[in-house]
């Protein structure tokens, strides 16, 4: 019987797991075994007791079980981690590939067969394993409570006897699973919420939620291939912060959520569109980790700029860790159904989802964007 290793995940603000009680019993359907070290599910209220009671086997960590040529995780491996491999292991794994040289690099020499989650293709087949979906939802949700919180008024409309409070005037940045998500929590907590995004599509999708879509003078449908937003140029750019920069100055509270995969984060928004805020608002960066929306952002701390705090909202998944484990859980297990056969690890190239997820295999970077970003042929 194939075994699935879900280690510990090690990074700093990582209370994630990559499997679930549940997950472990959907994966004994499936033939497979998962091993799990002690103490992983600490942070996401996961205890040892519950994943062995599903049928775990707890081990110590952080390498592998000899027995062990499966390995699901959440974070991006270190070099370390990716030494504790055995040659020939299948990874199952966010890599952030573009600010983590090192370890792809790492994965290829210790051929280690590398099957994305970010990379996996936005098409019907695979929506089960869309962990980038699962997960952006969780931090739309959660960016509009953590705005909420820091801002220094309702978000809804109050009636009150001393006079009328007006609701927040909310701007979000990206219509994708993030940005729509924040646009429904934020209408259900009263706000009034203007999204922008470059992309044609998101305008309805937008107005089914009740936001109203902010329009750039001019503007192309920027729609790339699997529905993502595809990088623009500079002059739409600035006819874009032109128009936000309206917007922000009536703006309590901004969450952006605009991102490339496999590329740093566009900048949308500017120090000096900051300065156009109000005093006592709030920005919440979902795309700090690559760099940023804003430029004033800090991935490791709260900025406070004329007023306005500046949060960093890239780990705001992991201030969720039971649902975002849960949900990322049924991410790796509905992938591990294309992997096993038979009682046997198979991984298929020719499967258009195993082939478009995977980022390295047999020695080689194999992820043609990737090779290419770093230097390399595929």
């Amino acid at each position: 019987m194939p075994v699935l290793f879900v280690p510990r995940e090690r990074l700093p603000g990582e209370r994630r797991l990559a499997t679930t009680p549940d997950a472990v019993r959907r994966m004994a359907r499936l033939g497979l075994e998962v091993a799990v070290e002690r103490g992983a599910g600490e942070h996401a209220h996961l205890s040892d007791d519950a994943l062995a009671e599903a049928g775990a086997r707890l081990v110590d960590g952080p390498a592998p079980p000899d027995d062990c040529r499966l390995v699901a995780r959440v974070a991006p491996p270190t070099v370390e981690e990716v030494e504790l491999l055995a040659e020939g292991t299948t990874l199952l794994s966010f890599v952030a590939p573009h600010r983590n040289r090192e370890t792809v690099e790492a994965l290829a020499r210790r051929r280690i067969t590398t099957l994305a989650m970010e990379l996996v293709p936005r098409i019907s087949r695979a929506q089960s394993m869309d962990a980038l979906s699962s997960q952006a939802s969780i931090a739309g949700y959660r960016s509009v409570v953590v705005a909420a919180y820091h801002l220094d008024k309702h978000f809804p409309l109050f009636m009150t006897a001393a006079g009328t409070i007006r609701p927040a005037n909310v701007v979000v940045l990206g219509a994708g699973v993030a940005g729509l998500q924040a646009v429904a929590t934020a209408k259900r907590l009263g706000a009034v919420v203007h999204v922008s995004d470059i992309r044609e599509a998101a305008r309805q999708e937008v107005a089914s939620l009740g936001g109203k879509f902010i329009e750039v003078p001019d503007a192309e449908d920027a729609t790339a291939e699997g529905g993502y937003a595809k990088e623009v140029g500079e002059d739409f750019l600035t006819r874009q912060r032109q128009v936000l920069t309206e917007h922000l100055a009536e703006a309590n509270a901004v969450i952006t959520t605009a991102q490339v995969p496999g590329r740093p984060a566009p900048r949308l928004v500017t120090a000096e569109m900051v300065d156009a805020m109000r005093p006592g608002g709030v920005v919440v960066d979902l795309a700090a980790a690559d760099g940023g929306n804003c430029e004033l952002t800090d991935v490791d701390r709260v900025v406070e700029h004329g007023g306005v705090r500046v949060l960093p909202g890239h780990d705001l998944p992991s201030q969720m860790p039971g649902e975002a484990s849960a949900l990322y859980a049924r991410n790796i297990a509905a992938f591990c159904e294309l992997l096993v056969d038979d009682g046997a690890l198979v991984v298929d190239r020719d499967d258009e989802v195993v082939a478009g997820a995977m980022l390295t295999a047999d020695g080689e970077i194999v992820h043609e964007p990737t090779a290419t970003m770093l230097g390399g042929d595929a």
